[in-house]
């Protein structure tokens, strides 16, 4: 009879060279850990920050932030009533702020918004570190098809001053993004038919293929200027983004995925429809699906860009406002505030679609949203100001959150002590992020 063997769940194998290799999960690492209940983390960010109407307006009702307590609760302003259905599985967090926010360029604050950027250099492309998501990631990589998601409105990075991402690698660099759902559903859930060799060997090829041209490309990159240097970076960014999706292609084309239903997608939405709606709905319902069969544990998306960049911006027009996002959030007249007010009505609607789909899903100790720590919110408050970051929190309920508050810091809280406080909810015993200073004490975290 073989010795029974027991391996600790953060085991290695040592390859060739020294090289490191975490193992999947095995029935070896014990019952406890097999049957271990994914968590997962979510970020959903917006552009532009939150209408917070001028008291001269009177119209302290449209407020993103809740504006009043009712039976010692908050009450919901009207932007985000939608969400009144999920009082209990979301907080809203106030005064919190980057202590690097208001030393940078404004229109970076979503470059920073998962990362911090302790590291602060006034020129917009060159300062940026590792990102919330990308630390969750690393930690659980091995279990999931895909080590995380990285979606946005507008496809890529974007430019180095206006970025089309909040996702940053290790590195620093930022990670390229998808926004076609089409092309989505089909990396996520077309891997679920039985290999043959020639798939094997269609994936070797392709892996050679990319680093063939990732070499030539290192080699170019040491004969350019300096801004075609930055391009470079960003190319060699995806490239290795490539060669990670198709190692892990390689592990995973054997496993079936679980069996689920898409007939409520439609993956011809796109962000030039008459619908935005409809295709910010689509593209929430694969975030969904893709946490329901554990293709990832992290995924973040950008709803929008700042600055007037990109196609989310023309999105209020075809709601019948009256202007572009990044206009309405320059208005100071009440009409121009209502209606910017009335567009975070139109994203509380779409967060709230999340929230119910995410709920519907079911682990095995509750719904997939109980198991999952969800954040929206946006990297400045009203118009380029850093600070008191409107951020909503949900989800979490088997992760030791405790929600249904209004908190809000006497002092600014730095956004880095959030992030940290996430990280030891879901079991990453990191010892701090960014420049936090701690985690957050009598707060929704009740057990960090």
């Amino acid at each position: 009879m073989p010795t029974s063997l027991k391996l600790d769940r953060r085991a290695f194998l040592k390859g060739v060279g020294g090289a490191m290799l975490a193992l999947p999960v095995l029935d070896a690492m014990g019952a406890e850990i097999t049957a271990e209940i994914p968590k997962r983390f979510c970020a959903i960010y917006t552009a532009n920050g939150m209408s917070l109407p001028k008291a001269e307006h009177a119209l302290p009702e449209w407020s993103w932030f809740p504006s009043a307590e009712k039976d010692g609760e908050f009450v919901f302003g009207k932007s985000t009533e939608p969400l009144t259905p999920f009082r209990k599985q979301l907080s809203f967090m106030g005064n919190l702020y980057h202590p690097s926010g208001p030393k940078s360029d404004p229109h970076t604050c979503s470059d920073m918004w998962l990362t911090g950027a302790p590291l602060y250099n006034p020129k917009p492309g060159t300062y940026n570190t590792v990102g919330l998501d990308q630390v969750i990631a690393e930690h659980t990589k091995q279990f999931t098809r895909r080590p995380s998601v990285v979606l946005s409105i507008d496809a890529g990075t974007g430019y180095l001053s206006r970025t089309g991402t909040i996702s940053y690698g290790l590195d620093g660099r930022p990670i390229p993004a998808e926004s076609n759902p089409r092309r989505i559903f089909d990396r996520l859930f077309r891997g679920d038919s039985k290999a043959s060799g020639d798939e094997h060997g269609n994936i070797e090829r392709r892996v050679k293929l990319v680093d063939a041209v990732a070499a030539n490309a290192r080699a170019l990159d040491q004969q350019l200027g300096k801004s075609d240097k930055a391009r470079m970076d960003q190319y060699l960014t995806s490239l290795n983004e490539v060669e990670t999706q198709l190692i892990a292609s390689e592990r995973w084309i054997n496993v079936p995925l679980k069996k689920q239903d898409y007939s409520h997608l439609n993956l011809d939405a796109t962000p030039e429809g008459d619908q935005p709606g409809e295709y910010y709905r689509n593209m929430m319902d694969l975030i969904a699906l893709a946490f329901d069969a554990d293709i990832s544990r992290t995924i973040t998306f950008m709803l929008n860009r700042e600055d007037g960049m990109g196609i989310g911006d023309t999105f209020p027009l075809k709601l019948g406002l009256s202007k572009t996002h990044h206009n309405l959030s320059h208005a100071t007249d009440k009409d121009g505030q209502l209606d910017f007010a009335k567009y975070d009505l139109f994203l509380s609607e779409q967060i709230a679609h999340f929230l119910g789909r995410m709920n519907e899903y079911k682990d095995r100790n509750g719904s997939v949203l109980d198991n999952t720590i969800v954040m929206f919110g946006s990297g400045a408050s009203t118009t380029h100001n850093s600070h008191n970051l409107p951020t909503l929190i949900a989800g979490g309920a088997n992760m030791g959150l405790k929600h249904g508050q209004y908190w809000k810091s006497q002092d600014e809280m730095r956004m880095s002590n959030v992030y940290l406080s996430i990280m030891r909810s879901m079991g990453i015993e990191e010892e701090s992020f960014s420049d936090s200073t701690g985690t957050l004490s009598n707060s929704i975290f009740s057990r960090v």
